[in-house]
């Protein structure tokens, strides 16, 4: 017995030393690339493309003109009381009107700083569950999860920062100098709709969008992967 075993021995000593070292290395680095994700491959990867996503929309939401300069999350005129818009600008007070819609979007830009510690407590919560569905859920899969987990908790943080900010450029005024012009208009219907409200459900939405974006690069862009872990979770997608 102790004779087979040595010769087995030597016959796989012989084998190997007839590969380099660097062959040896590229098989075993070619097996292990190509097995599948464990499922703690699965969680630690895709928390990796959420913090990813995360910090890089936020970063876009938050910084200056973040949302004024970007026609996809930009905050437009209240869309109920377009009228007053309309009816502001045949008064010629195109100028107060931009600047009204400028501090919309400031205020949104100033409360999206408060997004990316929010969504990195969600992404710390994620079950394994929760991994396996975004991997092999919907393009925006990751995002719905975002959504569903941490909506509530960003209009707590985003309602004050956005009042604060509004307040702060003096949005607040402006809306109420434009309402009460337009409400001495003969004839109008008379509008008071609630401004943080509308203001924070379009800075979050606008987030939202820019997450979804990044969130469809990684899973559609493989140079966006950008580590060896990345590749490996989400080849399992693609497949």
């Amino acid at each position: 017995m102790r004779f087979l075993s040595a010769t087995i021995l030597a016959f796989g000593m012989l084998a190997i030393s007839a590969c380099s070292v660097q062959q040896i290395q590229k098989t075993v680095d070619g097996y292990l690339k190509d097995a599948k994700p464990t499922t703690e491959e699965v969680v630690s990867g895709l928390k990796e493309a959420l913090e990813k996503g995360i910090t890089n929309g936020a970063k876009k939401a938050s910084a200056v003109d973040g949302y004024y300069k970007n026609p996809q999350i930009k905050i437009p005129f209240p869309p109920d009381v377009q009228k007053v818009e309309t009816k502001l600008r045949q008064l010629g007070m195109d100028k107060q009107v931009d600047q009204f819609i400028e501090t919309l979007n400031r205020g949104a830009e100033e409360a999206a700083k408060q997004a990316a510690p929010i969504f990195v407590s969600a992404i710390k919560q994620m079950t394994i569950n929760d991994a396996w569905n975004i991997l092999k859920g919907d393009k925006d899969a990751a995002t719905q999860y975002l959504q569903k987990t941490t909506t509530s908790q960003l209009e707590d943080k985003f309602k004050p920062v956005i009042q604060k900010a509004l307040d702060k450029v003096n949005a607040t005024k402006y809306y109420g100098d434009l309402v009460n012009t337009y409400n001495k208009v003969p004839f109008v219907d008379k509008v008071n709709p609630d401004l943080n409200d509308y203001a924070t459900t379009l800075a979050i939405d606008g987030l939202f969008k820019l997450v979804a974006q990044e969130e469809a690069n990684i899973r559609n862009n493989p140079g966006a992967r950008t580590s060896e872990l990345l590749k490996k979770v989400f080849k399992e997608q693609d497949n």
